[in-house]
């Protein structure tokens, strides 16, 4: 759904000619892609709970969201979310090393990447940085836990051993983002949250980590340009 989502909102943007950087200003550049994102997920969320509503009830470890004994050592969802941030970060640097050491360097960021489009409102007005704080660090995480976490890989772990739904999952989360040349690393990032979530079966740990994560990458990025 938030394909079909996010396409008709870049549609709608490009009839009504706004999607064009030149023709907004920062602010409005940082309002649309916020109002994309709000959509995209009111979408997704909706969807899923459409799908899963003649599913009902759920299973018990389905959707669950649970503040209690974050640091125990077997489901604590805090312990594990510490551990999959410093495990992804492990994960995609040895993976863009091994990257590059194949293609002889990264490719660049590609400009349908979400992150290249928010960088230049870092900073820029309160409004364009509490859009991207908003979307990095609370949209994003929310809706694409919950879609490939939360139900895709439950639902696959059903039918298939834990490793080959995490690698499922982590294929489909990768290949969601639309962006060919960042595919290893985002598929490195998803192995990782998808093992942890599967260690807590608490969607508290792949939004933590996840958001952890892109504001990390937000931070980098932030740096490298100054």
């Amino acid at each position: 759904s938030f394909f079909v989502t996010g396409l008709a909102t870049a549609v709608l943007g490009h009839n009504l000619g706004i999607d064009r950087r030149e023709i907004l200003d920062m602010d409005e550049q940082a309002a649309f892609i916020l109002f994309s994102q709000v959509l995209q997920t009111i979408t997704g969320l909706g969807t899923i709970n459409l799908v899963t509503t003649k599913y009902q009830p759920l299973p018990s470890d389905m959707f669950v969201y649970d503040f209690r004994k974050p640091f125990d050592l077997q489901r604590g969802w805090l312990l594990w979310s510490g551990i999959g941030i410093l495990c992804a970060g492990g994960a995609v640097v040895l993976t863009s090393i091994i990257v590059s050491s194949v293609n002889g360097e990264l490719p660049p960021r590609e400009d349908n990447d979400a992150l290249s489009q928010l960088l230049p409102l870092i900073g820029v007005s309160p409004l364009s940085t509490a859009s991207l704080i908003v979307v990095t660090g609370a949209l994003a995480p929310l809706l694409e836990e919950t879609v490939f976490r939360g139900f895709l890989l439950t639902s696959l772990t059903k039918r298939l051993p834990v490793p080959v739904a995490v690698v499922l999952s982590a294929a489909a989360f990768a290949l969601a983002h639309l962006t060919p040349g960042e595919f290893p690393q985002l598929f490195a990032l998803g192995i990782v949250i998808g093992f942890a979530y599967s260690k807590t079966h608490n969607m508290l740990t792949p939004i933590l980590i996840h958001a952890t994560w892109n504001s990390g990458v937000v931070v980098a990025l932030t740096a490298l340009s100054v």
